[in-house]
């Protein structure tokens, strides 16, 4: 099942996504994804009922739709480094490197990105396999998810949360599969600067697998249904635009994943 969040009148509501279309979802305590990863299997359960019941006309056209972040308000992000092997990958660490951002980062699929160039105009995006966890901290869906970055030394060496955290700076959609329907262990992840690619690896390189990273978040802190993780990135091509190259005014950043979708922000 693919579920997203929309913007509505009356709020975000969680939805369904099929094809072109979304049906909300309005069942009592059902109402947001973090809700519906909570419920575990017997809130899916309720959610398919649902669509089975549901009338043709109660779907909308997702290109009538705004998209919010499919799960808007994250109680942690946890975020991996080092996590891919690959031409050019730096050595693996021991253990697993976890990082953090801000939950009020998140943006939505479509969002345009700014920030102060005053403070920082040496920020970059990565394309990461995104876990939503889910009832008893366990992976209950998948989506994509920018880590948008600032590697001045004074942030990226010394800051790491402020600098992953600055508003609009974790892109997470379009929608969220979830784990029942998509085996991870080999998907295609791409980062794209204005169509010309600047990182393509897959999943089958991650060094510290989905289980492996759940665990030991698991051994030391408290998982809750809704939380994020972004399972690390793949090195950047050598290939120009190179490693170096920096996002600027006017660029479309588009992250895609294989069995998932495609994130796409603009940057002003």
């Amino acid at each position: 099942m693919r579920l997203g969040t929309i913007v509505g009148r009356r709020g975000n509501s969680a939805v369904v996504v099929r094809d072109d279309r979304c049906l909300p979802v309005p069942l009592p305590g059902l109402r947001s994804v973090r809700e519906i990863a909570g419920a575990g299997d017997d809130g899916l359960d309720l959610v398919a009922a649902f669509v089975r019941a549901a009338s043709p006309s109660a779907w909308l056209p997702l290109d009538a739709i705004a998209h919010a972040p499919p799960v808007p308000d994250p109680g942690a992000i946890y975020t991996f480094g080092l996590n891919y092997d690959g031409p050019g990958a730096a050595a693996r660490p021991d253990r697993p490197l976890v990082y953090g951002k801000a939950p009020s980062s998140v943006a939505a699929h479509g969002a345009t990105l700014a920030w102060d160039r005053e403070v920082t105009d040496n920020v970059d995006a990565e394309v990461e396999l995104g876990v939503v966890v889910g009832a008893d901290s366990t992976a209950f869906g998948y989506t994509v998810i920018d880590d948008v970055s600032s590697r001045d030394d004074w942030l990226d060496g010394d800051q790491w949360l402020i600098g992953k955290s600055m508003p609009g700076f974790c892109p997470v959609g379009p929608w969220v599969v979830t784990a029942d329907e998509l085996d991870v262990s080999d998907l295609r992840l791409e980062c794209l600067v204005n169509g010309e690619p600047i990182q393509d690896g897959t999943t089958a390189d991650m060094r510290f697998s989905i289980r492996e990273v759940l665990a030991y978040l698991g051994r030391h802190l408290e998982l809750r249904p809704g939380d994020l993780i972004a399972t690390g990135t793949p090195p950047r091509l050598a290939t120009p635009p190179g490693p170096g190259r920096r996002l600027r005014p006017g660029d479309v950043v588009t992250c895609r994943i294989a069995g998932i979708g495609a994130l796409v922000t603009r940057v002003a």
